[in-house]
């Protein structure tokens, strides 16, 4: 599961421009074969007063913070890759408004990952589960 959470200023976003950027970030994904239902992003609305950069309260600033689970990058070429991607994804949502951003890409440990109790395909690389996951878009037990 990739899980996005994106710190921003109240209002900065209408409802449509954070499904617009919740589909353009799952369509990242499902690209390389995840389901959608692997894809979770969150909108976590900070006050001026509750955000600062530098010591300083500010109100033009978003955060990304982005878990990966599913998959690790396994070389610096795909680390660049994605995050040249990425940024591509988002700035409609954040250069061209102006705003400041910053990205953090964590790459989790997939041992310590489990959907509804079960311990994903992909954590096991089980790709006749996986690819059965990705057709339902959800997660099927399968032990």
């Amino acid at each position: 599961m990739p899980l996005h959470r994106f710190y921003v200023p109240p209002n900065l976003y209408s409802d449509e421009d954070k499904q617009t950027l919740s589909k353009a970030i799952t369509n990242q994904y499902t690209r390389t074969g995840l389901p959608e239902f692997y894809v979770v992003v969150l909108f976590v609305e900070v006050p001026r007063q509750g955000y600062f950069v530098g010591g300083k309260a500010t109100d033009n600033f978003v955060r990304v913070v982005v878990h990966h689970l599913a998959k690790q990058f396994a070389t610096d070429e795909d680390k660049a890759r994605f995050m040249n991607a990425y940024e591509q994804t988002i700035a409609p949502f954040t250069k061209a408004r102006g705003v400041d951003w910053e990205v953090e890409v964590i790459d989790s440990d997939p041992q310590l990952w489990r959907e509804n109790g079960i311990i994903p395909p992909h954590a096991v690389n089980n790709t006749e589960i996986a690819l059965l996951w990705a057709k339902e878009n959800r997660p099927v037990p399968y032990y």
